[in-house]
């Protein structure tokens, strides 16, 4: 056999071997870097030039002395290599005889917990490390727990580090016991402990002569034989419409990935959210025609007949669909610094598109120590939660645990554009089908014919003693003496009613612009110009507040005075108070403003009187 017969020999052989993905999470330090460093030497899948190049940096900046500092081969980032940790996620490719394997690192850091959330989305099996020396701690039960979450049924514990305690039999069975007790939260379906060093290469790819002991695999002999995830290909048919394909006018396919269950040419399929049937005619993979196509390959279906359908729905088996709803309750591992609120509103981002959700309820938040569930107003980094999410309209949806693609989903901040959370459904809010909006005969437009004009929102924003409540005051005698039919929501006011069960904090903040915007999309209902004076502090609530009103009827006014100037005015003694400490999370004080980007009215330091201020927002609006 030639050189060339055997490489592509070789290369037939590997195309035909499937691929475990799995993933190695724990706390900092526990050696996950240098485990897959040394598999991937174990296993003979380093290069010369590789091997070359990792024994210099290992000399220069390496953490083992003389000898190869293997985390070196995965660690990447100069900031990694300079710190010794592992920041992003790093994925590696290898082989053996068996198998193919595609391992994700991922970082051990509590700030980095999101990172390990990308890397464990897709993996089969995660191999929790453990510090023999250290035990079971936080990063430990946080990874546990996320792993279980994602739907992740086989857990390798490696107890790294095992030369640094002589190799005791005792210890070992001890962090064993406590993670046995520990697993019995989860829905793990087998939990294969393993000692090993990671550094020294006992028991990674080799049995050790230091474990005599120990009777079962070694960790690559393991990963060689454990079950992967199976594709959903028993599953009803699901596809998410990615692409509308028109190159001409004869010619109308969509395309998607296939994420449960197989089609054929003739099966009919139902269109979600609009209920629509038809059949697919055509299942077209490149330039070729498929007789079948099935879970997780990527076609082109066209269908028997024309149907209104759009990059966002879901094909799905027409006699088992899925079902739709606009409100879920869910798992949430939050996974921003900035905090999540109830009444903020997220971009969530499903298999099937991108829809406006908002943070209805927190249920409760977990303790990732005692596992308790706390309840709270707000989310912080690495929460772990069960919510109640209320969409702007109807997804194609099934629970995570039933189906993980049709039921997973991220939340993504719409000022920022960052993901803030990954998100598991775990079921539909029956109640939600039973509100329906009732219809009424006098409408919008009538009212603003019989009162002589169309409602709006003049929504005032500025710190506290900038002049809102004053200046909309001022306002609302004009609009008044010129026949308008107004009404002023002033932040006091609203406070001493309808919000006086709420307070100062940031969750109060964001609860009581919620309650005032939908109070004021009633009264511009009603036809109604209302002016909210609101020091309303962040973007997202006002943006939140702006998507329910029609085109044109929100303006921002922003009134735009500096701390110092407000804080020399002090009309009610507010600043004086904050400055000592009695007013916590006080506006411009300990809590931040966020000013408006692009206000339709900006009333300057210029506008030095009342009168001119209201005369110009008169004026700008053609009132």
């Amino acid at each position: 056999m030639t050189a060339q017969q055997e490489i592509e020999t070789y290369l037939e052989t590997q195309a035909g071997l499937e691929t475990l993905r799995f993933i190695t999470c724990g706390s900092v330090d526990d050696g996950k870097s240098t485990l897959i460093g040394r598999m991937l030497f174990e296993s003979q899948m380093i290069l010369d030039d590789q091997l070359s190049e990792l024994e210099r940096t290992s000399s220069k900046i390496g953490t083992q002395g003389e000898d190869i500092d293997f985390a070196l081969l995965v660690d990447g980032l100069s900031a990694e290599r300079e710190q010794g940790i592992t920041i992003d996620v790093a994925y590696r490719y290898f082989a053996t005889d068996q198998r193919k394997f595609i391992v994700a690192d991922t970082p051990g850091h509590a700030q980095y917990t999101r990172n390990m959330v990308t890397g464990a989305s897709t993996a089969d099996v995660a191999v929790i490390l453990i510090d023999a020396r250290k035990g079971l701690l936080e990063q430990t039960r946080r990874h546990s727990f996320i792993v279980s979450l994602l739907g992740i049924r086989h857990v390798v514990l490696a107890v790294n580090k095992m030369d640094l305690i002589g190799f005791d039999q005792a210890v070992f069975d001890q962090i064993v016991s406590d993670y046995e007790e520990l697993s019995r939260r989860f829905a793990f379906e087998t939990v294969t402990a393993i000692p090993l060093s990671a550094l020294k290469g006992d028991n990674v790819v080799s049995r050790s002569a230091e474990t005599a002991w120990y009777h079962g695999p070694t960790l690559l002999g393991f990963l060689g034989a454990v079950e992967t995830r199976k594709a959903l290909v028993g599953h009803a048919f699901r596809m998410p419409v990615q692409w509308v394909n028109r190159p001409d006018l004869d010619f109308r396919g969509y395309a998607g990935t296939i994420v449960a269950g197989t089609i054929a040419p003739g099966d009919e399929i139902r269109i979600l959210p609009s209920g629509e049937i038809a059949s697919v005619e055509k299942i077209i993979l490149g330039e070729a025609e498929l007789a079948t196509a099935e879970a997780d390959q990527s076609v082109t279906l066209t269908l028997d007949r024309e149907v209104d359908i759009s990059r966002g729905d879901v094909l799905v088996a027409a006699k088992d669909p899925c079902e739709t709803s606009d409100q879920f309750e869910a798992k949430l591992v939050w996974m921003a610094k900035d905090t999540g609120y109830i009444g903020r509103t997220y971009a969530l981002k499903t298999a099937a598109g991108t829809v406006n959700a908002t943070l209805s309820e927190i249920r409760h938040t977990y303790n990732i120590n005692t596992f308790e569930e706390a309840m709270g107003r707000a989310l912080e980094l690495n929460d772990i939660s069960v919510v109640k999410l209320a969409l702007d309209r109807d997804i194609a949806f099934e629970s995570f645990a039933d189906c993980p693609p049709m039921g997973s989903f991220v939340l993504i901040d719409r000022q920022t554009h960052q993901t803030v959370a990954a998100g598991m459904i775990d079921f539909a809010l029956r109640r939600a089908s039973n509100v329906h909006r009732q219809a009424v005969t006098v409408d919008k437009k009538a009212r603003a014919r019989l009162n002589g004009h169309a409602g709006r929102c003049l929504w005032f924003t500025g710190l506290s003693g900038s002049g809102k409540s004053t200046i909309a005051n001022a306002l609302e005698r004009k609009l008044h003496a010129k026949g308008y039919r107004t009404y002023i929501l002033d932040g006091d006011n609203v406070r001493l009613g309808l919000n006086r069960d709420l307070g100062f904090t940031d969750a109060d903040r964001v609860e009581n612009i919620r309650r005032v915007a939908e109070v004021a999309k009633l009264m511009v209902d009603a036809g109604l110009i209302v002016m909210t004076a609101f020091i309303s502090p962040f973007r997202a609530e006002r943006q939140a507040a702006r998507d329910l009103f029609e085109e044109g009827e929100f303006v921002e006014i922003f009134v735009d005075t500096p701390l110092e100037v407000a804080e020399a005015r002090d009309p009610k003694g507010l600043y004086r108070k904050a400055r000592r400490g009695e007013l916590p999370n006080f506006t411009g004080i300990d809590s931040p403003y966020e000013a408006p980007e692009m206000p339709e009215v900006w009333l300057g330091t210029e506008l030095d009187s009342t009168e001119k201020a209201a005369n110009f927002v008169m004026s700008d609006l053609l009132l």
